[in-house]
């Protein structure tokens, strides 16, 4: 009896056994689901991988070549030459003003005393000449040639006289040294009389006219 019940149940194992991998094997559409989906997702890994690849061989030049510390650098040597070689320009231009002012007034009179020497000459020479002749009118017109000379020289360098007499007081240009008491009514408040000339450089009071003033 247990015999023929085993032979039953191998009988019914057997029996299912083919019908199972029927069934399993038996759905195809399943099959091609599960492969697509797993092409798809090693696509994904793939793509994945070459974009980090990619990423990494645009990053490793730079990397390689600079870095932000080596830019910095360069760039702070670089202000540093400029400003090193900007500093021994004006340092040089300094002192080259410094050199042409100090000049400046030290020789500003120098065309002025060369054009004196020709009047400092014909005073020596009159002096010599009054020594030697006694033609007073002779030493009155060398005198005054040599006025004259000297007049012109001033006057082509700018120096111009102040018009006093006769002339309303200006504070500008007049200094009243004293008051005189006058008949003419006309010249009361104005300039009776001139102490000492005055003179402009240019239009510079250079130096007051002192002067009477009537009253």
């Amino acid at each position: 009896m247990k015999k023929d019940k085993n032979k039953t149940e191998d009988s019914e194992n057997t029996n299912q056994r083919p019908e199972n991998l029927t069934a399993e094997n038996s759905n195809p559409e399943n099959n091609n689901e599960n492969q697509a989906e797993d092409l798809k997702a090693a696509n994904i890994i793939l793509e994945e991988k070459n974009m980090e690849d990619k990423l990494q061989e645009e990053q490793s030049p730079i990397a390689e070549t600079t870095s932000p510390q080596q830019d910095y650098e360069t760039l702070v040597a670089e202000w540093k030459d400029k400003y090193i070689r900007l500093s021994a320009e004006f340092d040089n231009y300094r002192k080259r003003t410094l050199k042409e002012k100090i000049d400046l007034i030290k020789f500003a009179g120098e065309d002025i005393i060369k054009a004196l020497l020709p009047v400092i000459d014909d005073f020596e020479r009159g002096l010599d000449h009054i020594e030697q002749t006694n033609d007073m009118t002779a030493i009155k017109e060398g005198i005054n040639l040599i006025y004259n000379k000297f007049r012109d020289f001033l006057l082509q360098k700018g120096l111009k006289e102040i018009e006093a007499k006769n002339c309303e007081f200006n504070t500008d240009f007049h200094e009243a040294v004293t008051k005189f008491p006058v008949q003419d009514k006309n010249m009361i408040g104005k300039i009776v009389d001139v102490i000492q000339k005055g003179y402009m450089l240019d239009e510079k009071v250079i130096r007051h006219s002192k002067v009477v003033i009537g009253e």
